[in-house]
């Protein structure tokens, strides 16, 4: 096989690819090789270039047995860590006197890695926040049959908790539930008309008894006339209620609702509605504020498990607006409150 025919079998291959002979220098090398290795290493040792020693392990060896074998390279692409699995194959009859080379393809799984390492998170995640209850409710049952048998005041206290940790669990598995199906429905677009006006007034008039139990005040201002969107009006009422209720639980003593609409939004670029829920609380670190749509990340987590947060409610958020092609903005200082803004195209 001519090197003209090598390099054209190899430009045609849709993976970075490379070929090392029995020299163990590199014979031919694509585009994508030489974007993922770097420029002008044909002809060079494959141990300069190729130092982890899973890799170079796995060259020699196919070059000394010709058994096809496969191996992982860590790289980066100057914006994160990235992986691939390097498959080896030898080709006879090639290379320096005809003596063979190995054909080695790089396979970028870095997608099905962290996609693999969010589902480890996130069952590790969901076994913690249930275990925690659970852990408490065998603690009281075991109480109640023994030392608190017969104490009734402490019988009652402790049924009073373990309705309180059975709640928690039921919230929690009733977000996972809820964003199962945001989840599942996030590439179907909404069509009916929903109007916001009402919505945000059943949503503060639903939550006047949390926000009067925490001493805040609630107030709407919005256009005289109706502001409709198309979207899912269970799932914006969800959007609303979640936003609004953790600014009565963590923003202080004053929450203000406010529903503008302009005839072009420039980051929807169309007509477009926009919420924002404006508290006067103590703020968030803007450290914190790029992850908060995380599932189960918390800015707080000690005050979110004591107001009975699950640590999904903004992952749902995120996820409805999304389905409704609009877009989430938080905004905010320690010190000097909190905005989230949701702007929904029309």
């Amino acid at each position: 096989m001519t090197t003209d025919l090598i390099e054209g079998f190899l430009a045609a291959i849709p993976l970075p690819a490379v070929m090392v002979d029995q020299t163990e220098r590199f014979i031919a090398v694509n585009s994508g090789a030489e974007a993922l290795l770097g420029q002008g290493i044909k002809g060079r040792h494959f141990a300069t270039i190729l130092r982890q020693p899973s890799v170079a392990t796995a060259i020699e060896a196919c070059l000394h047995d010709k058994d096809a074998r496969t191996a992982r390279h860590l790289s980066n692409d100057g914006a994160q860590d990235t992986t691939y699995t390097v498959t080896l194959r030898y080709v006879p009859g090639i290379g320096a006197v005809g003596g063979g080379a190995v054909l080695a393809c790089f396979d970028d799984i870095t997608e099905r890695e962290q996609a693999s390492q969010m589902r480890r998170d996130f069952v590790g995640n969901v076994s913690h926040e249930l275990r925690t209850p659970l852990t408490a409710l065998i603690g009281f049952i075991e109480t109640l049959r023994g030392p608190a048998k017969d104490d009734a005041a402490a019988r009652d206290r402790f049924l009073t908790i373990m309705e309180g940790e059975a709640s928690r669990m039921n919230r929690l598995v009733g977000d996972l539930l809820s964003l199962n199906r945001v989840e599942s429905e996030e590439r179907v677009r909404p069509k009916e008309q929903v109007d916001l006006t009402a919505h945000l007034a059943s949503t503060l008039k639903t939550l006047a008894p949390v926000a009067e139990a925490r001493g805040a005040a609630m107030t709407l201002e919005a256009p005289e006339d109706p502001v409709c969107v198309t979207g899912d009006p269970d799932q914006l009422q969800q959007v609303f209620t979640n936003l609004v209720e953790n600014a009565v639980k963590y923003g202080g003593d004053q929450v203000r609702v406010v529903l503008t609409h302009t005839e072009r939004d420039p980051s929807v670029r169309a007509p477009a509605a926009r919420v924002q829920v404006i508290d006067n609380g103590p703020g968030i670190d803007p450290v914190h504020l790029p992850r908060l749509t995380e599932r189960f990340y918390r800015a707080d987590s000690h005050r979110s498990r004591e107001l009975g947060g699950t640590g999904l409610g903004l992952a749902i958020v995120k996820h409805i607006v999304n389905r409704h092609r609009g877009r989430l903005r938080v905004e905010s200082d320690l010190g000097q409150g909190s905005v989230f803004t949701v702007i929904l195209p029309e």
